[in-house]
This record gives structure tokens, C-alpha cells and sequence, in this order.
């Protein structure tokens, strides 16, 4: 499926045209492994990132930067500040838990996840659920600058806020359009996928990188289970000091790593959103295309995530997670199941069906505001999001790919 760049902003081409001026680009920007440690923890002045299994998928990560991504200048710059950044963040946080080992003791207590097929309504679910008090969500700046940990008392106030929306909304500076398909905020909640960027395992790395070796380790020689461990390491730092009922967390890759999520969470709730597949890849192939040329003039190769894009490969996952329920290996009783048409259509009605089949209560107060914050958030608040879907012969290949899943949980076509 084709994708066209758009124009770059001015400011960002003249910098990335000021690159080719010079000589080397990977002299003038480094992304070397040990040089990117040295840095971090002479600026800190700390040593101790805490256990070491981070280091094999860092190792891999830069090699794969340096041999594959076709990074230009201002991606240079930026894929460094975020190594550098996540690396940093490691070491204050296992500062923390050194000055302060109560935080272990800390009990991540029923979390509600949701997930999905990428561009299912995840997001929107999200922000709803998040309208409920008694669920604590990862506000994205707190993911970006988690230490010291965020107290109850300035969790709304804190002057870190400021300084995460200026970095956070850089991506509609770099791309416009982006805030069409995405909206980012420090205030607003944010996925485990940019948490997960701390144990160098994130699935967004993968989504806005051109890095198939990576990729390769990833999906083959990885232990899923890990990033879950440091994730949940996070977010007992995070509620220390600013007490959560219930965690309530996102990101639509925990649908392919439910035994590992479950293994680490086992009182967890899992609510799973269902659309029809062939828009959601047609669409999450537009915001991919975004994310990898925000970094890079490689001209965007849709082929590269043929093995959780294609028909075939998003096939296969999701009856892999219809196999996985019916033979227990995840727990059918906690996880549970919301349409995107209703959350469009009916999304009040769609928040108290599922409230009860989780056993949850819908206060008065939590219904109140949901509305509130569907009636300020219409359709294309940011402007449309339009995107090619495949037709003809090809869109019923994928129709057929696709029977078991829709027929399962009664997913509709959209036209």
C-alpha cells in the first residue's frame, strides 16, 4: 500500500539541507553504544542503571541505527537526545529505588489495560476511561520526566509539565499533520510504549525506525517478559508518592505479549477494541509513514512491516489471541471486549456495558465527565486523518484472511 510524503516544514528542511554540507553525519552526531553511556552517566554523575539485561537490545538498537535507519541530520539529533534521554532516566530511577527500597514494597493492585489492533480506538477508550477518578493513568509527562517522582499534592502543577509539552508536541512542529492522527500533551495520558522505550524493548521504537535487524531480535530472540518487569519497576516509583486505585495503562502491542502481560499483572483487566482490520492497517500504514520520515529521506517502504502488517501476519495474531483464550493460556474472565462502532456511535451506552462486565462501578461523577470530554472531542478536532484502503482483489484476500476474527467477535465491515 503506497504512502506520500508530504512537504517538510521549512525550518526543517533548510536544517536537514544544512546536513548534507557536511562531511559525515555519523562523525558530526554519534550513536555509539558505549560513547552514549559514557555521556549519560558522566552528566548525572551516577553509575548504577540496575540490572543488565537492558543492554543486549540497546546494543542491538544503536548497531541498527548506524547500519539501517538512514537517519538525516535533525534525525541524528533527535534519535540521540532520545538514547541519551532514556539511558538518563534508567539511572535516576535506580537511584531512586537505592536511596528509597520501600518503593518495592509498592502493589500495583488490579491495573486495567487496553489494547487493540493499532488505530482500533484505543486512544479514545483510553481518554475516556481516564475521565474516571478512580483510575490513575501515565500522564505523559510523567513518563518523560519521572524523576523525583511526581507527588499528590503538585501532580497537576508540577513545572515539569511545561518543559514535557514543549518536547511532546515537537512532532506536529516536525510534522503538521500529525496531530490529525495522534494527539500528544503533557497532561494527556500516554501509552506503555513510551515507558517501554526504558528497558529498550518498545514496539514504538520499532514504528518510527527503519531498523529490520532490531526488528529481527525483537520479535525472535527477545524475553517479553522483561520489559513488563521494568514496567511495572516504573510504575511503583510513580505511584509512591501519588497514590493510584488503579492503574490504567494502553498500548495496542500488549495484544501480542498477553501471557508475559498476564505473567507480571495477574489481577490485571484487559479490554480489547475491535475494528474492522483492513481500515485499521490502512490507516496505522499512514501514521507509520509519518513517524519514519520525521527521521529519515529513505523513502518510506510500507513492505518493511509485512510481518505484522500484512493480511497474513495481523491474521494470524489476532487468531493466535482467539486461540490463546480458548485454551486458558490467557484468562477469558479478564479480558474483555469493546467495537469501535460503538464507541463512535454510542460511546456513554458503550462505557456502561462495559463497566459492568468488569464488575466495575460507573459513578455518577465518572459518567458526568466522560460526557463532558466526548462532547469537547469531535471527530477531526485536529482536521481529517485520510488515508488509501486496498479494494478489489486484494481487499478480499484480506477479507478472507480476516473471517475468523470479525466472525468471532462480531466485527463489521466499514466502507
Amino acid at each position: 500500500m503506497s504512502w506520500q510524503a508530504p512537504p517538510r516544514p521549512d525550518w526543517l528542511q533548510q536544517v536537514n539541507d544544512e546536513g548534507l554540507v557536511f562531511g559525515s553525519l555519523p562523525d558530526l552526531v554519534r550513536l555509539d553504544a558505549d560513547e552514549l553511556v559514557e555521556t549519560a552517566t558522566r552528566s548525572l554523575g551516577l553509575t548504577d542503571f540496575g540490572d543488565e539485561q537492558w543492554r543486549q537490545p540497546f546494543s542491538v538498537l544503536i548497531k541498527a541505527l548506524n547500519e539501517e535507519a538512514g537517519l538525516n541530520l535533525f534525525g541524528r539529533i533527535y534519535t540521540r537526545d532520545e538514547m541519551l534521554h532514556a539511558l538518563k532516566m534508567r539511572l535516576l530511577i535506580q537511584d531512586q529505588y537505592n536511596r528509597h527500597p520501600e518503593i518495592e514494597d509498592e502493589v500495583i493492585a488490579a491495573p486495567v489495560l487496553v489494547t487493540g489492533l493499532p488505530r482500533s480506538g484505543t486512544s479514545i477508550l483510553f481518554e475516556i476511561l481516564a475521565e474516571d477518578p478512580q483510575f490513575g493513568s501515565l500522564l505523559s509527562w510523567e513518563i518523560v520526566l519521572p524523576c523525583p517522582p511526581p507527588e499528590a499534592a503538585t501532580y497537576r502543577s508540577d513545572p515539569r509539565i511545561e518543559q514535557a509539552e514543549r518536547y511532546l508536541t515537537m512532532l506536529n512542529r516536525i510534522a503538521p499533520q500529525f496531530k490529525a492522527m495522534h494527539e500528544m500533551g503533557a497532561r494527556l495520558p500516554n501509552e506503555c510504549g513510551e515507558a517501554f522505550i526504558y528497558s529498550f524493548m518498545s514496539d514504538n521504537l520499532v514504528a518510527r525506525l527503519d531498523v529490520p535487524s532490531y526488528v529481527d531480535w525483537l520479535y525472535t530472540r527477545s524475553d517479553w517478559g522483561y520489559m513488563y518487569r521494568y514496567h511495572k519497576r516504573l510504575l511503583k516509583l510513580l505511584q509512591w508518592k501519588n497514590p493510584r486505585r488503579h492503574w490504567l495503562l494502553k498500548a495496542p502491542p500488549h495484544l501480542w505479549h498477553l501471557p508475559d502481560l498476564f505473567a507480571v499483572f495477574p489481577d490485571a483487566r484487559v479490554v480489547h477494541t475491535h475494528r474492522d482490520p483492513v481500515r485499521c492497517n490502512a490507516s496505522n500504514n499512514s501514521l507509520l509513514g509519518t513517524l519514519r520520515w520525521m527521521r529519515s529521506d529513505q523513502p518510506f517502504d510500507p513492505s518493511s512491516f509485512e510481518k505484522v502488517l500484512a493480511p497474513e501476519a495481523t491474521a494470524a495474531g489476532l487468531n493466535m489471541v482467539i486461540d490463546q483464550l480458548e485454551s486458558g493460556a490467557v484468562p477469558r474472565k479478564q479480558v474483555f471486549d469493546v467495537l469501535y462502532a460503538d464507541l463512535v456511535d454510542r460511546p456513554i451506552e458503550a462505557m456502561k456495558s462495559l463497566y459492568a462486565s468488569m464488575g466495575l462501578p460507573l459513578t455518577p461523577e465518572a459518567g458526568q465527565r466522560m460526557r463532558a470530554y466526548v462532547e469537547s472531542k469531535p471527530k477531526g478536532k485536529f482536521g481529517a486523518h485520510r488515508y488509501a484502503t486496498v479494494e478489489g482483489e486484494a481487499e478480499r484476500h484480506a477479507r478472507a484472511c480476516y473471517a475468523r476474527y470479525q466472525q468471532y467477535y462480531d466485527v463489521p465491515e466499514e466502507r
